[in-house]
């Protein structure tokens, strides 16, 4: 295929797989909104809920290592295809025992559970294939698009299954689901998802040892890349301390200032907001030449952040001025994150092999979400026990000299050789100016 042909399929690539992302992405949320909100209708239990959260995040934690080896062991294509296909089978089975013998609260944990499985399955097959199915110039324009996408859809779904929860019963809200998700899988059947990788290097059909040599692999592979040790901890790192914020900022704004439902509603739109914005900006602007420089700026903003999240416990403020505070915050929040996590996804793209995409994205999702239980568990503790201005505070000073840290010049050079002969430059100049 020529080159002229291979940039026309990856322009339908970009544009297929963001349609697809957001209808599957809208569907499963307005599934999840229903769900939860079917939980606590019938038995206003917050243990039955967290049960549900439960059911979705540690078949996630099991499965992740198992859905990498099998990303870079079989047809990436096939896995998602089948994976959606298992998905689209749950909902038509749903759908008969709603219409037959009527839900039951153990029918929807099982439900849930296995869209876990399912997603992350697909989920990591399809980040493994971006940079076969789109070419390189345009992978940071795909990230970008897709965390767009995904952000309206997390804007959009709760407002949509809130309104049809009122008016429909939760099979027609199913059957919404069923619909996206055989929408997304004719999508993504047309696709070609090596379009980009040399048949040589396509691990699809190659013999390669068992599973758990195939993983040991994978870690020794992270291992022996010392950027990717060290993205892969610095995400580790902000996972776990970013855990202070999660567990923390409804507790300082509910809790301890008190804000209204409906600001407090405001607030975490403007999170929304801001990735939305950062997204669009991000898909138009060309590609960010040192992302880890970059990331790292961004992390300590995020650290400074969070330092100052509890100032109006600490400061008396109007509270229209601290409702503006808190919403500002929170918009810069999201655009921050978007900041940080579109290049280095970008990054993580073009320096992993192809042959090993699966795992290392596996290792990192694994690791992440075993980290959020624990910080979860953490600072939930260290909030009923110590003042809230010193648990952030702290945390935001570990959070920047960690970062500081792990992405040290040295780190950076690596990463980036063309940045550092540049700061050596810099650096010749500033001497030469100064002598």
């Amino acid at each position: 295929m020529n080159e002229q042909l291979k940039f026309k399929k990856a322009t339908y690539h970009l544009w297929t797989f963001i349609v697809s992302k957001f209808i599957s992405s809208f569907g499963a949320q307005v599934y999840a909104f229903a769900a939860s909100f079917y939980i606590l209708q019938v038995t206003g239990s917050a243990t039955n809920f967290a049960l549900n959260l439960l059911c979705n995040v540690l078949p996630r934690t099991i499965a992740a290592p198992f859905a990498g080896y099998v990303a870079d062991r079989f047809s990436r294509k096939k896995v998602v295809i089948i994976s959606h296909i298992a998905t689209v089978l749950t909902i038509i089975s749903l759908i008969t025992i709603s219409l037959t013998i009527g839900f039951s609260i153990t029918t929807i944990y099982i439900a849930t559970a296995i869209f876990s499985l399912t997603s992350t399955f697909s989920g990591l097959a399809f980040t493994s294939s971006i940079s076969g199915l789109i070419d390189s110039d345009r992978i940071q324009k795909a990230m970008s698009l897709n965390q767009m996408v995904v952000s309206i859809a997390s804007i959009a779904s709760p407002a949509v299954g809130g309104i049809l929860y009122g008016f429909v019963s939760i099979t027609v809200l199913l059957a919404i689901y069923l619909v996206a998700m055989i929408i997304a899988l004719s999508l993504e059947s047309t696709m070609q998802f090596n379009l980009f990788i040399n048949l040589k290097e396509n691990v699809a059909g190659k013999e390669q040892g068992s599973m758990w040599q195939s993983m040991k692999e994978g870690f020794a592979y992270v291992k022996g890349k010392s950027v990717i040790m060290a993205i892969i901890s610095i995400a580790l790192v902000i996972n776990f301390f970013v855990g202070a914020f999660q567990v923390g900022y409804s507790f300082i704004l509910i809790d301890n200032l008190h804000m209204s439902s409906e600001h407090f509603g405001i607030v975490e739109s403007s999170f929304a907001v801001g990735m939305l914005i950062m997204s669009v900006y991000l898909s138009i602007r060309k590609e960010l030449v040192y992302p880890l420089v970059y990331a790292k700026r961004g992390i300590l903003l995020l650290g400074i952040i969070l330092a100052i999240y509890s100032l109006p416990l600490l400061v008396k403020i109007p509270y229209m001025g601290m409702f503006s505070f808190y919403m500002i915050l929170m918009f810069l929040l999201g655009a921050i994150i978007m900041f940080i996590n579109t290049p280095i996804n970008v990054m993580m793209q073009k320096q992993i092999d192809d042959a090993y995409k699966g795992r290392v994205f596996s290792i990192m999702e694994t690791s992440a979400q075993a980290l959020i239980p624990l910080g979860t568990i953490l600072f939930g503790f260290l909030y009923d026990t110590l003042p809230a201005p010193w648990i952030m505070g702290i945390s935001a000073i570990l959070l920047i000299v960690s970062v500081l840290y792990l992405a040290r010049p040295f780190v950076l050079h690596k990463a980036h050789p063309e940045w550092g002969e540049r700061r050596k430059n810099m650096s010749g100049f500033k001497q030469k100016d100064t002598g």
